[in-house]
């Protein structure tokens, strides 16, 4: 038999699928040889929650209520109530010796364990056939088909993530600059500092957020604090408290390429940090996968020492690139964020209502689709005597990218989106999901934002953007409030329109070929800018006083 050819690994009669595990081969790849099966690896293992069932209920409670009577789990008493049971590690740590793995690591709070082995180890524990893949643009260890345990432990664990290391986000950025393939923006550019996009939006002034943390995460890439002393020098601010937390064995690594991840990074840091000025800024390096991707947040929601109250996130990919067990795992981990009081923003794409699909249907990005992010869309602005003068859809076609957005085919419609009038799906399934985005900010490469990248001065756009953007306004939120707006979309939602906490966009849509205008901007909540860009100051006056989601207007 050809070493290429995948073999048939062996099943033991008391072992069951994990539902959504199963894992396709890259399009464009192919099967290069097995793994050295005495090559150490790791995996990750989520575990179920303890009472989940009054976890689920909790939230459902939070996103009804008032935002002067909601209250917030303590970290200790999640992890005591809804934590991983000790029980249920024990099983693990039964099924790993039984199979020569390692537990390396234990968060009750996350719910994860980390084994490692060999991969012949991990073969026969999860009755997978690990291989490496070639693509044309990289290569990495993957399976087909699903993951395997025993029977005792379907109902204990959620996900096991890791054992496939192919790269599962992108980060979503877009520079104006035709350099090093980086599109160019087909417009003339005007950019703006992120305080300028701040005072544009009426982001409140003279604030000092230096009680807030936001917690950015990043799967690739890294900054110099010289770097970021430099960028707030120029713009004549103090620099922020920047730190660096390793995930996974991923480190702040800087590659001197500023067209590269250290675009992404810098872009977060600027522009979260110069619109909230004060605000503590703590950046997680994990690996591009999907275990590393979820470790990130996982440690960032569970972080004790940091506590951030809001975490910004740039990188996705389309719903159809992942695993159901992956999106249900950070679902659940956003799940603990609300519960915690977390806001978790997240940038919604820069590929149009495709998300860069090319199978004929339009697809969402995941994590911005998920019900307990708050997903952050584009637009192109244009500003006139310090004022906005026009905001549309940010839309440059296939050459310059578009705002994600449209019908998520994977979560379902929520309740504080029912009367929000989210279209069925554009697809021929005409299924009706969670509605993406739920806000906008500038995001057009060509109305981008000034920022330093490795001593490099340019503009960047993109909806990765957007989600620092919001993440700074929320943390400015939590410091006037005094108290964490958390999980912020059901009280979004509830706002009144007469309240001018948003500026509704309803010019344009986000159809990157330019031909079928599937999602369109429109009055009220649309697939392509949600409910609008922020007017700051209206909109944390709104929060103060909003009432229960069952108000939606």
């Amino acid at each position: 038999m050809d070493e290429s050819t995948p073999v048939q690994v062996g099943i033991e009669a008391n072992h069951r699928p994990i539902p959504g595990s199963e894992r396709r081969v890259v399009a464009g790849a192919k099967r290069i040889a097995p793994v050295d099966p005495n090559e150490r690896i790791t995996a990750t293992v989520l575990l179920r929650h303890r009472a989940s069932t009054e976890l689920v209920h909790r939230i459902e409670e939070l996103s009804t209520l008032p935002f002067a009577t909601r209250t917030h789990m303590t970290h200790e008493e999640f992890s005591t109530n809804h934590g991983a049971d000790p029980s249920d590690i024990q099983k693990i740590r039964e099924f790993a010796n039984q199979h020569d793995l390692t537990v390396e690591q234990v968060n009750l709070a996350a719910r994860t364990v980390i084994l490692s082995g060999t991969t012949s180890s991990f073969n026969q524990a999860f009755a997978v056939d690990l291989a490496h893949y070639e693509h044309p643009d990289f290569t990495y260890r993957g399976r087909e088909g699903a993951i395997h345990v025993p029977e005792h432990l379907t109902d204990v664990v959620v996900a096991v993530l890791g054992l496939d290391n192919r790269p599962q986000a992108s980060p979503h950025f877009r520079i104006y600059n035709e350099e090093a393939g980086q599109t160019r923006a087909l417009a003339s550019q005007i950019s703006y500092t992120p305080p300028q996009v701040a005072q544009l939006y009426n982001f409140p002034t003279n604030v000092n957020c230096s009680d807030q943390c936001i917690g950015i995460i990043e799967l690739g890439g890294g900054y110099t604090s010289s770097n970021i002393d430099q960028y707030f020098t120029n713009l004549g601010l103090p620099s922020p408290t920047v730190a660096a937390v390793s995930v996974d064995g991923s480190t702040n690594q800087p590659t001197g390429n500023a067209n590269g991840p250290d675009g992404e990074v810098d872009l977060d840091i600027e522009v979260a940090a110069a619109v909230a000025p004060g605000a503590r800024i703590v950046v997680y390096f994990a690996p591009n996968t999907d275990a590393g991707f979820l470790n990130a947040i996982t440690t960032a929601i569970h972080d004790t020492t940091n506590k951030p109250s809001v975490i910004s996130i740039s990188w996705g990919g389309p719903e159809s690139s992942w695993t159901t067990q992956g999106m249900q795992a950070m679902n659940s981990a956003f799940q603990d964020a609300a519960a915690l009081g977390v806001t978790v923003c997240c940038a919604s794409g820069d590929n149009g209502s495709t998300d860069g699909v090319s199978d004929g249907n339009v697809h969402v990005d995941f994590p911005a689709s998920s019900p307990y992010a708050l997903a952050c869309g584009g637009t192109r602005l244009t500003e006139s005597g310090g004022t906005i003068a026009s905001e549309v859809v940010w839309n440059d076609g296939s050459n310059g990218g578009a705002t994600g957005g449209g019908v998520s085919s994977v979560f379902a419609l929520p309740s504080w989106q029912s009367n929000a009038n989210v279209p069925s799906s554009a697809n021929s399934s005409g299924q009706t999901g969670r509605g993406v985005p739920d806000v906008a900010g500038d995001a057009d490469p060509a109305s981008g934002y000034q920022v330093l990248v490795d001593g490099q001065q340019f503009a960047i756009g993109g909806t990765s953007a957007v989600a620092p953007l919001w993440a700074g306004l929320l943390a400015i939120a939590n410091h006037t409030l005094g108290h964490p707006v958390g999980y912020v979309n059901p009280l979004l939602y509830s706002i009144p329109s007469q309240d001018g906490a948003f500026r509704d966009i309803t010019s344009g849509n986000n159809d990157i070929n330019g031909s079928n205008q599937l999602y369109q901007a429109g009055p009220g909540w649309d697939a392509c800018t949600g409910l609008g860009s922020p007017n700051g100051s209206k909109l944390i006056d709104a929060l103060s006083q909003v009432g229960s989601a069952s108000e939606i207007h």
